[in-house]
């Protein structure tokens, strides 16, 4: 038999097994005791004969004992003892090679254990680091956004790629304190989409519930929702196939201002660190839509301000006449584009035409255009008979008296009734494209660019000479006046698109009204998505009756 020691008392281990008794296990532990060989002679009426030896180890330490008994009379000879030191030293060799084997299985496990470990941990800070990145994405993206829906489309991308959700969707608080969804997918309603009426912040939905509660709310499944929201809800949840549904509200300056929804169609836990960067993305998401609605308000704003600065066009006998604004499609929408027409004084029936560009497209270069607007009028008003390049002047001495810091081009026109239906044109031009005059006589040529002008207007020019053109105008003639946006193109020459402007005016029928010839350049003309404003303003000398 194998007698390996346990903690002193008791047998750890016995080959074969329960081949030990208390008597045998003592006289095994005296062996090891000894560290060495015992050996004891049995008489067969109850003193066992018996013969054992350590068992060690390859640094000399204890592994067991190897023991042998015989019941009857024995002695145990030299022969014997030889015989059972090399049947020891075989075990001992066997054991190390067991205790080695088990050594390198722990080992084995252990390492397996610490790869595990390791590539949880590396799967973790991954996710750590990829959250991170999310929020510092969040903050550089979600800080220029121009508008709610450029807010849901940054939110969308953003989330798209570390939280996957299936539906994103950006639920405001209206005037009416009603929910509505303003930005996100169109396909069917969702639990954290209002229906086009809206709801209420005590509806059954989620979305209500979290901005009533100023907290995030989970929907986990599906029987979470039909057990705590409204069968609506439940319907929007399984229209766009949702296992899970989260709703965080947007804090803003004033208050809650709605909620970022986020939904996934497999099954999603929102676990507390992923529960935390909604929070995070969500107090972006709120300030991005506290810009936008500011920026809508100044925008608005702006507009009002800009129309309310443009000329009415009134009926003028013997002319039919057509304007055109178009704002920017970035910033604030309005700026130093006009246009105007207005009655001059005296007993001619003239009148004035302007189109002006004050640099820049913002609510500074809008109030600067309403400044010189004014002042060319009252320059206008107070010369009466005088050609309009003297207005101009007495606009830029105005302008350095007060030191009005305008700059800018402009065509300023007078149009006088002369026999027989014509017009008579004067015109001065500070710098500004060309104006075209289609002649109806000749509707295959491009129409002309009246191409005289002076410098442009700039507070550290000089007023530099100014002078004055004239033309008369036949009847069916139509001039345009317009401003850089009409043909200044990222990419495409500027010779080219004026010579597309007049190509395509000459060839609008006499007939055609200029409201419709105006809507059709700038929609062929004129960018899609202009960097600068547009006017136009059309006049055309009323052709002669049949």
């Amino acid at each position: 038999m194998v007698w390996v020691p346990g903690d002193g008392s008791a047998v750890a281990e016995c080959w074969p097994a329960g081949s030990t008794d208390a008597e045998t296990a003592a006289l095994c532990r005296r062996v090891a005791e000894l560290g060495g060989p015992l050996s004891l002679a049995g008489d067969g009426r109850g003193r066992l004969a018996f013969a054992g030896v350590p068992l060690a180890g390859p640094e000399g330490e204890l592994l067991g004992v190897l023991g042998v008994t015989d019941a009857g009379p024995r002695t145990w000879s030299a022969e014997d003892l030889r015989d059972l030191r090399d049947v020891g030293a075989a075990c001992s060799a066997q054991m190390r090679l067991r205790l080695r084997s088990d050594e390198v299985q722990r080992t084995g496990e252990a390492a397996v254990e610490a790869a595990s470990l390791a590539e949880a941990q590396a799967d973790r800070m991954e996710v750590l680091l990829n959250r991170a990145q999310l929020l510092l994405r969040a903050a550089e993206d979600l800080g220029d956004t121009s508008g709610l829906d450029d807010v849901w489309a940054r939110v969308n991308e953003l989330a798209s790629g570390d939280l996957k959700p299936s539906y994103v969707g950006l639920v405001l608080v209206g005037e009416d304190g009603l929910l509505r969804q303003v930005a996100g997918p169109e396909a069917g309603e969702a639990p954290g989409r209002a229906p086009a009426e809206g709801y209420g912040i005590d509806a059954g939905w989620p979305g209500a519930r979290a901005v009533r509660e100023r907290r995030t709310v989970v929907v986990a499944d599906r029987r979470t929702m039909t057990d705590g929201y409204a069968p609506e809800a439940v319907a929007g949840f399984d229209a766009l196939g949702l296992h899970t549904l989260a709703c965080v509200p947007l804090v803003g300056t004033e208050g809650v201002l709605g909620v970022l929804a986020l939904g996934w169609d497999i099954p999603h836990v929102v676990d507390p660190p992923e529960r935390a960067v909604l929070v995070i993305l969500a107090d972006y998401t709120a300030r991005a839509v506290d810009r936008a609605a500011y920026l809508e308000e100044r925008v608005s704003i702006a507009l009002r301000l800009q129309q309310a600065m443009l000329t009415d066009l009134v009926r003028v006998p013997g002319l039919e006449t057509a304007a055109l604004y178009r704002p920017a499609a970035q910033q604030d929408m309005v700026g130093g584009d006009w246009y105007d027409l207005y009655p001059l004084p005296g007993p001619h029936g003239a009148w004035a035409v302007t189109v002006g560009d004050i640099t820049g497209h913002d609510l500074h270069a809008a109030t600067l255009m309403g400044q010189v607007r004014s002042m060319l009028r009252q320059a206008d008003i107070d010369h009466p008979g005088r050609p309009p390049h003297e207005a101009v002047e007495a606009l830029i001495k105005a302008c350095q008296t007060l030191d009005l810091p305008a700059g800018g081009t402009l065509v300023h026109a007078h149009l006088t009734p002369r026999p027989a239906g014509h017009w008579q044109l004067s015109w001065t031009n500070a710098g500004h494209p060309a104006p075209l005059l289609a002649h109806p006589d000749r509707p295959t040529e491009p129409a002309e660019q009246l191409r005289a002008h002076d410098i442009l207007l700039h507070p550290v020019l000089p007023p530099g000479l100014r002078t004055t053109h004239t033309r008369l105008l036949a009847p069916g003639s139509t001039l345009l006046l317009y401003t850089d946006g009409l043909v200044e193109h990222r990419g495409q020459d500027l010779d080219a698109a004026v010579g597309e402007a007049a190509r395509r005016l000459s060839a609008a029928s006499v007939d055609s009204p200029l409201d419709d010839v105006l809507q059709h350049l700038a929609g062929t003309v004129a960018p899609a998505h202009p960097e600068d404003d547009t006017v136009l303003l059309a006049v055309r000398i009323a052709p002669l009756s049949a």
